[in-house]
């Protein structure tokens, strides 16, 4: 985990985005981690994105996750999907993700409705807390790495947590192939 900081994110509620510490506080005692597990660290928020939070800190985009917000509809229905991918891979939208979603055409959700959904920053938007509708599609690379970094809902931390936790909560699907590799 690079040069992180870590503790409990329980204990740092000033570290997540409300939906986040909501989300924590209902952790399922069934679940492949203790709430207590996932870890959260302050980081500078200009160094919020990907690239250069990884050089910043000492993770590698292999550890990092990104967490995506797909937009699609049908009948003039919307629908939301969160997707979860390593920082190595780009999620398929236009393939994987839209027919999961059943919609005619995927694309990442408007910034403004991304934040004003989720009740996150943008930057920081994560799995944990996202709308209990919304399906959580996580490439099975993700579930697969034994912990990552992804974001805690605001831009000034992170949280690290095992991969295979993500795969297991509520709504999520673990999907192979959800991702391609960036070449």
């Amino acid at each position: 985990m690079g040069s992180l900081q870590t503790e409990s994110a329980q204990s740092r509620p000033d570290l997540l985005a409300a939906p986040v510490a909501k989300a924590l506080a209902v952790w399922p005692v069934e679940g492949p981690i203790d709430a207590d597990q996932v870890l959260v660290a302050p980081i500078d928020p200009t160094l919020a994105d990907t690239a250069a939070f990884c050089e910043a800190y000492g993770v590698t985009l292999a550890e990092s996750a990104n967490c995506v917000i797909v937009a699609g509809s049908r009948g003039g229905v919307a629908k939301y999907a969160a997707c979860i991918v390593l920082a190595t891979t780009r999620a398929d939208v236009n393939g994987v993700v839209r027919r999961q979603l059943d919609v005619r055409k995927a694309s990442f959700a408007p910034m403004d409705d991304a934040v004003s959904l989720t009740g996150m920053e943008y930057g920081g938007i994560t799995p944990i807390g996202l709308p209990a509708d919304w399906p959580i599609l996580v490439d099975s690379r993700v579930v697969a790495t034994p912990h990552v970094i992804v974001g805690s809902g605001v831009r000034h931390s992170k949280i690290a947590i095992a991969g295979p936790a993500l795969g297991a909560l509520p709504n999520a699907v673990v999907i192979d192939g959800l991702a391609r590799e960036v070449s």
